[in-house]
């Protein structure tokens, strides 16, 4: 059983944080990203301990996040896909980020180590539009001199459910292939062009590596934990580089963020030597109006205690804390943003 398993395991969780019957009148409900789950595990574990307050959270992808907030239905949603201020007026909502990570392709070939084979973005693109379909195609092996690749088939893995993991992932592959962004596109939910499909990223996890020959993509910490092969990718600046959170850490060194357009920001394809090319934050969605005030503040209570104590625990799992005046920025937007139905700051 992988670390991350026994994590879950051992706080009693499978879809939820937390079980029904254990769940408290205090506990906080949210729903959503795949990506940052295993950190939200992590952190919900630790506060419950501390305070006593529980998290019952659906790991049920970015879409149904969205989805389940805009209806009112849980006290935050979570996404990968940053929405736009105008689709966040739209609905009442506000957005902020909690971590960053990486989206890391990951391969299940006989004879290939982890960190072993290298992709372009380009052969990327083209392996998920169905245009490379053997591992030993010349422009994969080009890439890879010394490396055996099989005269094999490739089974490409994609999400099946609406995720933000795709949303980054896509989004990357319509930075790097014009054919790809003319012909796909970059969203939580696109018609692709090839492949199976895999709810959530424990899904397409599990079908990579239970089928030969199957490349897919997951949020590094599933990668990790699984004992996963992921591959080299060529950056920006035209360096194969390894995910790890150093080079998460590259590739937000140059983000800028701004509260007054809800911290929206994309960080695929980002310049530096050292960059992760797929890299993203995570983000929380919550009401503008909250109509339930005290929970509400115990939402943020929640998120105010992870960015004060939790980044070594986001650190261990390979995410990338948020910079202390980022944090502060957030701060200060829950009491500019975030109102309770008598119009008073919920924090």
């Amino acid at each position: 059983m992988s670390k991350l398993n026994q994590l879950l395991a051992s706080i009693g969780v499978t879809a939820a944080l937390l079980s029904a019957g254990t769940a408290m009148a205090s506990d906080i409900t949210g729903a959503g990203a795949t990506f940052p789950y295993p950190i939200y595990a992590k952190w919900a574990e630790a506060y419950k301990a501390q305070t006593g307050v529980g998290l019952n959270y659906q790991s049920i992808g970015s879409g149904g996040g969205i989805k389940q907030i805009t209806a009112k239905t849980v006290n935050f949603g979570a996404s990968d896909k940053p929405l736009t201020s105008e689709t966040l007026a739209k609905d009442g909502l506000v957005q902020f980020p909690t971590v960053i990570g990486g989206v890391v392709p990951v391969i299940n070939v006989e004879g290939v180590e982890a960190g072993q084979l290298k992709i372009t973005g380009e052969t990327l693109a083209a392996i998920y539009m169905g245009k490379i379909t053997k591992w030993n195609d010349p422009k994969l092996a080009a890439d890879n001199k010394g490396l055996k690749l099989p005269e094999t088939d490739i089974t490409v893995v994609h999400r099946s459910d609406g995720s933000g993991t795709s949303f980054i992932f896509t989004t990357y592959l319509s930075q790097v292939s014009p054919e790809w962004k003319s012909s796909v596109g970059a969203d939580a939910a696109v018609q692709w062009p090839t492949g199976m499909g895999g709810k959530g990223n424990e899904g397409v996890a599990a079908n990579v590596k239970s089928i030969k020959n199957a490349i897919g993509y997951v949020e590094y910490a599933y990668a990790k934990q699984n004992k996963m092969t992921y591959v080299q990718l060529k950056n920006r600046d035209g360096q194969f580089v390894k995910p790890d959170d150093t080079n998460f850490k590259a590739a937000a060194a140059n983000a800028t963020w701004k509260a007054e357009e809800n911290f929206f920001q994309i960080l695929t394809n980002q310049i530096g030597k050292d960059s992760w090319p797929i890299s993203g934050a995570t983000f929380i969605l919550m009401h503008a109006k909250e109509e339930d005030a005290a929970t509400a503040k115990d939402v943020l209570k929640f998120f105010d205690w992870a960015y004060s104590n939790g980044d070594k625990m986001a650190a261990e799992l390979d995410y990338v804390p948020l910079p202390d005046a980022l944090k502060k920025q957030i701060r200060d937007s829950w009491k500019a943003q975030i109102k309770g139905a008598d119009g008073k700051s919920v924090w």
